[in-house]
């Protein structure tokens, strides 16, 4: 039976491509269709899967100005258009930036400031880095596109053992703070083994870099324009899955978030949570359901810097709850989460009344079709709040 449903299906998307009707094989295959329930006269619609969270947008901010609807690309790249509006010395540089980047996030810049200030780069990785920290060696603003986070590495000799170590080999004669890293970043529901890692963890243990990881639009511009201002090289994480798919209202004029500064998004009084980027929208549905089915009170941190982070704002959260759990989409082992979890049982040990908890990305590669069963999604951190409420 499996065999003739099997025979059955071929045929019918055999017939579908072919389009034949005559002779003998025509005739068979008009038999099979009118006798198979599984062939519509029509293709069927391709499933979309739905995103693993909702987001939701933070408040309009009011102390920046007037503000415009914008989502996380079109914020990214207010903040580029304010940066060369300003900077005469930046400029933009990568693969295909001129006509817009493959996320559209350079857009339209090229043809308002100059070829000389927006262009295009080989494919080549360490080049870009290359050539970006002796631009900023030289005193320019330089703003690399690294086309996916996933690419960074044939430039990881570049960023970790140049721009990283600059300043601090030539006793403070010579710098590239004034280099800015951007990379779309993380999972994006179809990305699978080579455009949707996130990397973040590998840079983290290089002292000489900041590292930032935005959860939506008002955010990104703001923390990308400090990047920018930064005195040291900083790498830019920017979240592929909201590119479009957050949308807030962002200030039009330029404006500053600090760097190494997590915020407290939601305060409660029974479990810490902590993550960055897109994970921040999985964990407001956590607390929002551990308030709902358990009557557990949630405070919910976004880090934002992952590099210097801010354990002054989680330790303080931690002395208060008791409990701390920490989500992230790349693999577990060795990933920013067991740092985060040293560093606060050593400050915190005491204060714990459960064992502290993560809930991150499998030790495997990036799987396609599989990504649903491998993301951290709210389920998997909602028994994770069960395990340690119930410790």
């Amino acid at each position: 039976m499996a065999a003739t449903r099997l025979f059955l299906r071929s045929s019918c998307v055999k017939s579908r491509l072919t389009g034949f009707t005559g002779g003998v094989h025509g005739s068979l295959s008009l038999t099979l269709l009118k006798r198979s329930p599984d062939c519509a006269a029509q293709p069927r619609a391709q499933r979309r899967h739905a995103a693993h969270f909702t987001y939701q947008p933070d408040p309009v901010p009011t102390q920046y100005g007037p503000t415009q609807k914008m989502n996380l690309f079109q914020s990214v790249t207010s903040a580029l258009d304010n940066t060369l509006s300003i900077d005469p010395t930046a400029v933009i540089f990568g693969e295909d930036v001129a006509f817009g980047g493959v996320f559209r996030c350079t857009v339209g810049l090229r043809d308002k400031y100059g070829k000389d200030r927006v262009f295009n780069t080989p494919l080549c990785e360490q080049g870009i880095v290359g050539f970006g920290i002796g631009a900023a060696a030289a005193g320019a603003t330089a703003i690399a596109e690294i086309q996916f986070a996933d690419y960074i590495f044939p430039a990881f000799d570049q960023i970790v053992n140049e721009a990283a170590k600059y300043r601090y080999r030539s006793g403070n004669m010579y710098d590239c703070g004034k280099l800015t890293i951007r990379s779309p970043w993380g999972c994006v529901g179809h990305g699978s083994l080579y455009h949707s890692q996130s990397p973040e963890a590998f840079f983290a243990h290089c002292p000489g870099l900041k590292v930032v990881v935005p959860r939506g639009p008002v955010q990104a511009k703001g923390l990308l324009l400090s990047c920018i201002e930064d005195k040291n090289p900083c790498i830019f994480f920017e979240p592929k899955i909201l590119y479009r798919a957050a949308v807030e209202q962002v200030p039009t004029e330029a404006y500053y978030i600090p760097l190494s500064q997590a915020e407290v998004l939601q305060e409660g009084s029974d479990l810490t949570l902590v993550a960055w980027g897109t994970q921040i929208h999985v964990m407001r549905e956590v607390a929002a359901m551990a308030q709902e089915k358990l009557g557990v009170s949630c405070e919910l941190i976004d880090l934002q810097t992952i590099l210097p982070w801010d354990k002054e704002t989680v330790c303080k959260s931690v002395m208060k709850t008791g409990r701390l759990l920490i989500s992230h989409e790349a693999p577990v082992t060795g990933g920013f989460a067991a740092e985060i979890s040293s560093a606060v049982q050593e400050e915190c040990f005491l204060n714990l009344e459960a064992p502290i908890s993560w809930v991150c990305g499998y030790d495997t590669p990036f799987p396609h079709i599989f990504e649903p069963f491998y993301i951290p999604d709210k389920w998997k951190c909602f028994e994770a709040v069960k395990r340690m409420i119930n410790y």
